[in-house]
């Protein structure tokens, strides 16, 4: 056990010294996709002191072409993506904590999960939670390290409060998302160097040498041999409603908060209820059995088919609806259903 990270604290810029205050750090990592799971895999097996894992979905089929965590049991089971990443992560290193939250992250949950903690990752499918992101980092005081990949396309950059500027200052700069993994698919490549360049930010951060931090915006294609590097630093604004002189931070008002989103890669909506309550999911899954044609059920979600829909509800109320990407549709789904 004393030889763990020994190869770690050979490389002089981290040494024993930068080893001993990675182990202290806590990290929040929002969503255990692909980018999520890549990044808690890599930071637990380096040693981070705690990792707090946030993600709203579960373990499918599709995933695991290069979401690294996850096996064929977890898709058979339908785990929900941060119990899975959580229960793995554990048999890699005992010695972290780690605590998974099963959510669709909210400015609320957000304020909430980031009590004490000194870095967060972006693993995220949209600029909505990206934004909210943002302006908790700013709130807070908290550097946060934005990835995203499609096809065979990736894109990171390090944000780090006051001393750099931050997304809403840079969006008219960051490529519109016309890519997606729902259009243009994505292959491991991509997801696995968005990755190195994330976790080798975090390791600066949580090392102490802010200085080695990369000052640019740096995005690739793998497929195409391209690559790009920004210098973004002329890109911040005084006015700047997130980060300026008179910080508002705009996204965590609640008329700019999503209460239904497609999702990325998936024939499916979400519905996040206005109200989040416990729901029992037993007696749910046998009022169910008398509407749909078959019914599924784990400690943390009822999964149920109807037609060409196929319906998963986990506890806190939140819903996807399977089979269509049109919201009023999604929406009457879960209100014949759940309301």
């Amino acid at each position: 056990m004393n030889e763990r990270y020994s190869r770690q604290q050979l490389f002089a810029p981290i040494g024993e010294s930068g080893q001993k205050s990675i182990s202290t750090k806590h990290v929040l990592v929002v969503g255990a996709g692909a980018l999520g799971a890549g990044n808690a895999e890599a930071l637990v097996r380096a040693g981070v002191g705690k990792l707090t894992i946030a993600d709203r979905d579960y373990v499918e089929w599709s995933n695991l072409q290069r979401q690294q965590l996850y096996t064929e049991k977890d898709a058979w089971d339908r785990l929900p993506k941060a119990i899975a990443a959580m229960n793995h992560l554990k048999e890699i290193n005992s010695e972290v904590e780690v605590e998974a939250h099963i959510m669709d992250v909210g400015p609320i949950d957000l304020l909430r999960l980031t009590k004490d903690v000194d870095l967060i990752i972006d693993a995220t499918d949209n600029f909505d939670t990206r934004l909210m992101i943002n302006d908790v980092s700013i709130q807070k005081e908290i550097p946060w390290i934005y990835g995203g990949c499609a096809g065979s396309y990736g894109i990171t950059h390090t944000f780090i409060p006051g001393m750099t500027p931050c997304l809403t200052c840079m969006m008219e700069t960051i490529p519109s998302q016309s890519m997606t993994c729902d259009t243009s698919g994505v292959i491991s490549p991509a997801v696995t160097m968005v990755v190195s360049y994330q976790v080798a930010e975090a390791l600066k951060i949580l090392a102490g040498d802010l200085k080695a931090v990369r000052q640019t915006l740096t995005s690739f294609d793998v497929w195409r041999n391209e690559h790009s590097s920004v210098n973004v630093r002329a890109l911040k604004k005084p006015n700047c409603p997130s980060c300026g002189e008179n910080p508002r931070y705009p996204y965590l008002q609640y008329e700019n908060q999503l209460k239904s989103a497609v999702l990325c890669g998936r024939d499916a909506v979400q519905i996040r209820p206005a109200r989040p309550g416990a729901v029992d999911l037993d007696r749910m899954a046998e009022q169910m059995e008398y509407l749909m044609e078959s019914v599924e059920k784990n400690p943390f979600l009822i999964a149920c088919k109807t037609g060409k829909h196929r319906i998963v509800l986990f506890r806190d109320g939140r819903a996807l609806i399977h089979g269509t990407k049109d919201i009023t549709e999604a929406k009457s789904l879960y209100h014949r259903y759940f309301s």
